[in-house]
């Protein structure tokens, strides 16, 4: 944060909640169809409208960000799973347990 401009943080910071917002309303239109036996903290009104309306929202203030507000994005969307994907695949609990 302290070695680019605010206005490129701000926008940056922008795009990954709104990403967030977009998996999160995905999520709750996707939980209600294929578990809706889990105990739920608090209840959504109006499924699936608010969750879809959310969604729409959301992707249409990140097509209003800058192109290079999407790049970066992207690129960082990228180097996050390169990180990820070379983690677990060391770390894996799943892979520890076949190998011994």
């Amino acid at each position: 944060a302290g070695f680019v401009d605010f206005g490129t943080l701000e926008e940056m910071v922008n795009i990954g909640t709104l990403f967030a917002f977009v998996l999160v309303s995905v999520g709750v239109l996707i939980l209600r169809r294929t578990r809706p036996d889990l105990p739920r903290g608090f209840r959504v009104p109006l499924v699936p409208l608010i969750p879809i309306l959310a969604v729409l929202a959301c992707v249409w203030l990140m097509l209003n960000l800058s192109v290079e507000t999407w790049l970066r994005f992207l690129v960082w969307m990228v180097i996050g799973f390169v990180v990820y994907f070379a983690y677990s695949r060391h770390n894996s609990v799943l892979r520890k347990a076949s190998v011994t």
